[in-house]
């Protein structure tokens, strides 16, 4: 093994004296199975714990799938090569078919150690990811929460947004978390996903513009609106956008027309009206006091053009200035606020805005 496979002198002396008890049992449990006439036996008879028992479990974790086959494969190729000196001559074709025989059992009971060890460490890092969502959300990120979220993959890059929407239907929570997972790994982001009741909660990493982040995943979300919260500068501060974008998941009905996935920011009347503390706070930062502060008369300007029914010259006329001026002071509220004072949408955030301002 040491000539022939190079990455076994590298293993620690343990490791490898595991490795020559793995080989032990195999040889001994194919005498022991040759001895009751293997011809009788059913190849179900080898079995995993007689020729993998003698090594931990933690093995599987330090030899991959791959060089466990070459250690089978180099071992079957020795102990044919010997048969000859060992082997009576009238018996040595039926033990080389044996050998045979027992080789392909011997692989079969490799994956199948392999196979368990993978699922029992997907269940397990599946639980992980599902702890350090639930911890993110109710803003218990600490550092031992981000080493376990770095354990089951999280890269900790970039800037971070929050995307919630409804499970699909017909679909098993392992199944949909990776497939999130996938799409969003193939947009270049990192994610982590959990299901809570019928909802999936989305936490992605690496995010440019959220919009086209959530974009990524959202034919991944069941029917129903699908909301991303605002970007967030770390896994650590991923909780004011998961709070955003719960607070829009339970509003978004008040806006049938949506688009999806939607921005918490577009359902901030919803949210408002839903009762929303936040969104209120929100919509007077950074709607009112931008405006407040500017220019005086900006703040005036949108309260007559809305008392005028949204007309250019009626309001003009109130407050004595050319309909130009008017237009250029709703350009400045447009470039302040990023509402457009003339959009029905823009326009209910901005005259809630108002009221709460001035409250």
């Amino acid at each position: 093994m040491e000539t022939d496979l190079p990455w076994f002198a590298e293993l620690s002396a343990e490791e490898r004296s595991w490795i020559g008890l793995i080989v032990q049992a195999g040889i001994k449990d194919f005498i022991d199975w040759y001895k009751r006439d293997n011809a009788s036996l059913s190849f179900s008879q080898v079995r995993e714990p007689t020729l993998f028992g003698a090594a931990p479990r933690s093995l599987a974790g330090t030899i991959t799938l791959h060089q466990t086959v070459d250690l089978i494969r180099l071992s079957i190729e020795v102990v044919e090569q010997n048969l000859d000196t060992i082997v009576d001559p009238e018996d040595l074709d039926d033990v080389h078919d044996a050998v045979l025989r027992y080789a392909r059992e011997a692989a079969f009971a490799t994956a199948e150690v392999y196979a368990r060890a993978a699922e029992v460490r997907g269940a397990w890092d599946a639980r992980l990811e599902a702890l350090v969502v639930d911890a993110v959300l109710r803003d218990e990120t600490d550092d031992d929460v981000l080493s376990r979220a770095s354990a089951v993959g999280w890269g900790a890059r970039g800037d971070v947004a929050v995307v919630l929407g409804a499970v699909p239907a017909g679909q098993t929570e392992g199944g949909v978390v990776d497939a999130v997972r996938d799409a969003a790994r193939g947009a270049g982001m990192d994610a982590l996903g959990a299901v809570q009741g019928h909802r999936l909660v989305v936490i992605l990493g690496g995010v440019t513009d959220r919009e086209k982040a959530a974009g990524a995943i959202v034919d991944l979300f069941g029917d129903g609106p699908v909301v991303v919260g605002p970007v967030a500068a770390d896994l650590g501060h991923a909780y004011l956008s998961a709070q955003a974008a719960a607070a829009a998941l339970r509003a978004a009905g008040g806006w049938p027309e949506a688009p999806r996935p939607v921005l918490s920011d577009d359902l901030l009347p919803e949210r408002i009206l839903a009762g929303d503390e936040w969104a209120s706070i929100e919509a007077v930062e950074q709607v009112y006091e931008p405006l407040a502060q500017a220019r005086g008369t900006l703040v005036e300007t949108l309260s007559a053009y809305f008392a005028h029914g949204a007309a250019i010259e009626p309001t003009a006329r109130a407050l004595f200035v050319h309909p130009n001026t008017v237009r250029y002071r709703l350009g400045q509220i447009a470039d302040l606020t990023g509402l457009t004072p003339s959009r029905p949408r823009d326009a209910l955030t901005l005259q809630l805005a108002l009221i709460l301002g001035r409250l």
